[in-house]
């Protein structure tokens, strides 16, 4: 009896295949035959499908590792600035673009007339990234919104295509354009999420003139709400926190900072700045001229003096790039060194940053992302041509450069972030990040 019991079983199931997959099948087919013939005859084209491989071409990978030659060799086919690698490269940082600079703004401004896919306004804010024009995250994001709005003015939507995919593609295409002439900073990223979220839920009954008109004001929104009117929520909650008497200390330059020192000046407080700047960019410089102007009493100093002056120091008032997720603060390199001997002095840094630059990615050094600038402003000290030891390096095999943007602060480091959100710890970043991505891009 128990040895007829599985052939018994065996045999059920083998009875019961047979019966069971025909109907599933026939199920199968008669749902393919009702559902397939009006999504088959306008999707199964063959000029759509080149379209939509021309859509994916067109997508820029996200952090694209250029250690990777046979993605790197694909990236060169597709770009539209032509770039030539570095001689001396740093093999610590080889995932990230490491070009000759220099060579690519006079080729690219030879090709003004002759880039056809790529819209004039979004043409001339590369031109401006490359030779560093512009500077700054809330600079950089409000410039490439402005040239997306100029060429959503300009667009008309082919025959036979949809404005949506349409227009997401052209975005892709100037998003990818942009990368090539500087990496995009975490900022930037949020805002064309922003965007392509807009274009994508844009209703099918609208025309094209109301789908227009749409996203323009959209993007006004957002620049007014999230840049502008963000700036003036953080000026109102930072003002709070300075005190008659106080020493404040930042580095390099920020508009956010700059923006809170001068309204407390406004307001009749008595404090003095402690400006602290660093080479290659020295944007202290341009901060100082323009607070010493205003009236504010400032000191001005490098960082190598750090650990002097900052027992002086009653707050530290720094800028930000970025907030991640796990509260690490993606700053201008050497922030995470004046937060560190802050920290050891146990001066408060207080991290001026706006909601739109938080991000849910997590990242706990400076080395798997970053953005390296150029080695020879590295090389030669402004003002003192005498100063040529390193002139000719790039000859040398036995030496590297490197010139690193941005650093990575760890929370521990830090003991307030004042977003348009009003004051909150680091570990409250989360929190932030889900409530941002609820109001803005997903509904």
């Amino acid at each position: 009896m128990p040895a007829e019991g599985p052939k018994t079983a065996t045999a059920a199931s083998g009875e019961l295949k047979p019966s069971n997959s025909n109907p599933v099948k026939i199920a199968k087919g008669t749902s393919q035959k009702k559902e397939s013939p009006p999504v088959a005859a306008t999707e199964k084209k063959g000029s759509d499908r080149a379209t939509d491989k021309d859509r994916k071409k067109d997508v820029p990978h996200p952090r694209m590792q250029f250690d990777d030659k046979s993605r790197v060799e694909k990236a060169k086919k597709r770009s539209v600035v032509k770039q030539t690698e570095a001689k001396n490269r740093v093999e610590l940082f080889r995932h990230l673009p490491q070009y000759e600079h220099g060579t690519r703004l006079p080729e690219l401004e030879s090709r003004f007339f002759q880039l056809d896919p790529v819209h004039p306004a979004v043409f001339k804010v590369g031109l401006r990234y490359l030779a560093g024009d512009i500077s700054g995250g809330n600079a950089r994001c409000i410039a490439m919104l402005q040239a997306f709005q100029e060429s959503i003015k300009d667009y008309s939507t082919p025959p036979e295509k949809a404005l949506i995919r349409d227009l997401t593609a052209k975005v892709n295409c100037y998003v990818s354009f942009l990368i090539e002439c500087r990496p995009l900073s975490i900022s930037m990223g949020n805002a064309i999420r922003f965007l392509k979220t807009r274009i994508a839920k844009l209703p099918l009954t609208l025309s094209e003139s109301e789908a227009k008109a749409t996203l323009l004001t959209d993007i006004d929104r957002f620049i007014s709400e999230k840049i502008i009117l963000a700036d003036k929520v953080i000026v109102k909650h930072a003002v709070t926190k300075i005190r008659d008497g106080d020493v404040l200390l930042t580095y390099g330059s920020s508009s956010a900072v700059e923006m809170i020192l001068l309204h407390a000046h406004e307001l009749g407080k008595d404090f003095r700045v402690v400006v602290v700047d660093a080479r290659p960019k020295l944007e202290g410089r341009l901060l100082l001229r323009r607070l010493v102007g205003k009236g504010v009493k400032c000191t001005y100093t490098h960082i190598n003096a750090i650990s002097y002056i900052m027992h002086e120091v009653t707050r530290v008032l720094l800028g930000a790039s970025s907030v991640l997720s796990n509260g690490t603060v993606y700053s201008r390199v050497g922030t995470a060194s004046v937060a560190m001997v802050a920290h050891s002095f146990r001066v408060p840094v207080l991290i001026c940053c706006e909601a739109y630059k938080f991000h849910e990615r997590v990242q706990l050094d400076s080395i798997c992302s970053n953005e390296l600038g150029d080695p020879e402003a590295i090389a030669k000290v402004p003002g003192r041509m005498e100063i040529n030891h390193l002139d000719g390096w790039s000859n040398s095999d036995n030496l590297q450069l490197l010139n690193l943007i941005y650093d990575a602060t760890p929370s521990d480091y830090v003991s307030m972030i004042i977003t348009d959100y009003g004051m909150i710890p680091p570990t409250s970043v989360p929190v932030i990040v889900r409530e941002y991505r609820r109001e803005y891009l997903w509904t």
